[in-house]
C-alpha cells in the first residue's frame, strides 16, 4: 500500500465505522499515542495534535451517532443526498474496474474513501483516470458540503479536526493524481 491508499483507507474507516467498533481500535490507538503522526505523508501535525488531544472514545460515540447514525443524523453521508442523483453510477463505475461491491450503499463518504484506496491497491497502470474520475465525478463535488456539516453539527473536536485534515487531504491526493 502507497501513501496515498493509506491516507484514503484511513480517513475512509473513520468515517465509515463507529468509535467503538473494534476495527477501529488499533487506529484510534495509534492516535492517541501519537504514532499515527509519526507516518503520516501529509504535512499536517498541528491537526494531528488535535485530533489526539480530542480522542474521548465515549463522547466520539455520541458523536458520531448524532452525525451520522439513522433517521435523524445530522449530516446526511450519502452523495445522493447532496448530488440528488442515485448511486448506480457509482456502482457502475466500481464494477466495471473490478471491485466487489456489498448490498450496501456505495455512494457514502467513507466508502468513497475506501473505494479510492481500492482503485489505487489494484492499479493497473492506466487506472490513475479512474482515480480522477472518482474524485473529479462521485467524491469531489459534494464533499465540501459534507465536511461543512460535520464542522458546523460536531459537538467534540475530533470529528471537527477530521473534517479539517480531510478537506485538506483530498486537495493534496487529487494534487498528487495530476502529477
Amino acid at each position: 500500500m502507497n501513501e496515498f491508499s493509506i491516507v484514503c483507507r484511513i480517513l475512509g474507516t473513520l468515517f465509515n465505522r463507529q468509535p467503538q467498533d473494534p476495527i477501529l481500535k488499533p487506529l484510534l490507538t495509534m492516535i492517541v499515542e501519537g504514532k499515527l503522526k509519526q507516518s503520516w505523508p501529509l504535512e499536517q501535525d498541528a491537526l494531528l495534535d488535535r485530533l489526539q488531544q480530542n480522542c474521548d472514545l465515549s463522547a466520539m460515540q455520541a458523536d458520531y451517532v448524532a452525525l451520522f447514525y439513522g433517521d435523524d443524523a445530522s449530516v446526511p453521508s450519502r452523495r445522493s443526498d447532496y448530488i440528488g442523483e442515485s448511486e448506480n453510477d457509482i456502482r457502475q463505475f466500481l464494477i466495471e474496474r473490478g471491485m466487489p461491491l456489498s448490498d450496501g450503499p456505495v455512494d457514502q463518504f467513507g466508502s468513497l474513501l475506501l473505494s479510492a484506496s481500492w482503485l489505487e491497491d489494484q492499479a493497473a497502470e492506466d487506472e490513475v483516470q479512474g482515480q480522477i474520475e472518482l474524485f473529479d465525478e462521485y467524491l469531489l463535488p459534494w464533499c465540501g458540503q459534507f465536511l461543512g456539516k460535520v464542522e458546523a453539527h460536531a459537538t467534540t473536536g475530533f470529528y471537527r479536526t477530521l473534517a479539517m485534515i480531510t478537506r485538506e487531504a483530498l486537495q493534496a491526493l487529487r494534487e498528487e493524481l495530476d502529477s
